[in-house]
């Protein structure tokens, strides 16, 4: 017997989603988004296709992750690989007339096109805030603050914020090297957090061992509010002492949330998303090899749209924190009634009682049935509704 190439073959990176699965993202959807609007942000919708000249190209994800096709005009469109961009494109065009800052939320699908398997997905869900048009640190404070309100509402209670700035690696890095070539060759050894590879270019650098320690001792820089003060020993205070002033304020803005169990900063953090401009963070919990979400601050994309407005803001991987959270039970609790033709008006009058009282009601033919027993270990519960003649 012939069988079509790939029948049961899903596209690389692709998932199906299980119902138990589809529940718990449905959970977690609905558990995260009702913290996010107590805070006063505004859901939002953008197209999943958007134009490669437009949000393609000031995406901050490689272009050879990018899903392109054409349109009947010959215009290159894009799969959406972030939502921060689409929803700058948003801001800058529609909602940013009043001068005011704009607090919108969104839950969508992303896609990120995967060379090889690894386990990576090229489409996933990501729940997030972006505060447009306000760039003071007290907005920086609010949406970490909010992602870890977010987090522990819907139950993920040990899980680690770590905090970094941009500019201050920026400044190490300038001060040390001089260029950019030099910087961004170990500013990719700290992305992929490859600290080992790290030290190993850092030895083979033409630098005094004064400089080279330096660089060395970036790597250490991590902790709690103490590190703050160690930074700014590591640092030229002309060019890096504003990036530590603002991290300082910052701790006393997350002190005042009341969420500093949660922090530790990070001096070494940098990111692939070329956009952030200052204050950036990502959040770990256990059980999980990779950031559940990212965010920080972007105070230069919304200028690609001609509208030049700072802006901060995080997204949380839905997939990731589902696995944070544990593997969700696969459970039923649906209720089946099973019915023959002659009772079936008895059968319609008992389901619908039964959903106004809220419960899941299955109503099921005997006919359509070919194994009872197979159908008694679907569902939670099981009510027979069988004539004499059945």
């Amino acid at each position: 017997m012939s069988r079509k190439l790939f029948m049961f073959e899903k596209p690389l990176g692709m998932r199906d989603t299980l119902p138990f699965l589809y529940k718990a993202k449905q959970h977690v959807r609905r558990t995260m988004a009702n913290e996010i609007e107590q805070w006063g942000y505004e859901f939002i919708e953008t197209p999943t296709l958007e134009y490669y000249e437009t949000v393609g190209t000031a995406s901050a994800i490689d272009d050879h992750q990018l899903f392109k096709l054409l349109d009947q005009q010959g215009h290159t469109l894009v799969l959406r690989p972030d939502m921060t961009a689409p929803i700058a494109r948003l801001a800058a065009s529609k909602l940013y007339e009043s001068g005011n800052p704009l607090r919108l939320a969104y839950h969508a699908n992303v896609f990120r096109a995967q060379q090889r398997e690894g386990g990576r997905p090229a489409e996933f869900e990501q729940i997030g805030v972006e505060c447009i048009g306000d760039g003071t640190i007290a907005a920086d404070a609010e949406v970490i603050s909010l992602m870890i309100a977010a987090l522990k509402q819907i139950g993920l209670d040990r899980f680690t914020v770590t905090i970094g700035h941009i500019g201050y690696v920026h400044a190490l890095f300038l001060d040390i090297l001089g260029n950019e070539e030099r910087s961004n060759t170990l500013r990719r050894f700290l992305y992929e957090k490859n600290y080992v590879g790290y030290r190993e270019h850092v030895k083979s650098l033409p630098l005094s061992s004064i400089d080279k320690q330096r660089l060395l001792n970036l790597l250490e820089l991590r902790g709690g509010a103490e590190s703050i003060e160690r930074a700014l020993e590591l640092v030229d205070r002309e060019n890096g002492i504003d990036t530590i002033a603002e991290l300082e304020q910052l701790y006393e803005h997350l002190k005042l949330y009341q969420v500093t169990e949660h922090i530790k900063f990070d001096f070494n953090l940098v990111s692939h998303m070329s956009y952030y401009t200052g204050i950036l963070f990502e959040v770990y919990a256990e059980k999980v090899g990779f950031p559940l979400g990212n965010g920080g601050r972007y105070d230069e994309l919304l200028e690609k749209f001609e509208r030049k407005a700072p802006a901060t803001g995080f997204g949380i991987r839905v997939d990731r924190l589902i696995e944070a959270l544990g593997e969700p039970e696969e459970s039923r609790d649906i209720h089946c009634i099973i019915f023959s033709q002659e009772r079936l008006s008895e059968a319609i009058q008992l389901a619908n009682q039964r959903r106004k009282n809220g419960e899941k009601v299955v109503m099921q033919h005997i006919s359509g049935i070919e194994n009872i027993d197979a159908c008694a270990k679907q569902y939670h519960h099981i009510t027979y509704l069988i004539g004499q003649n059945s």
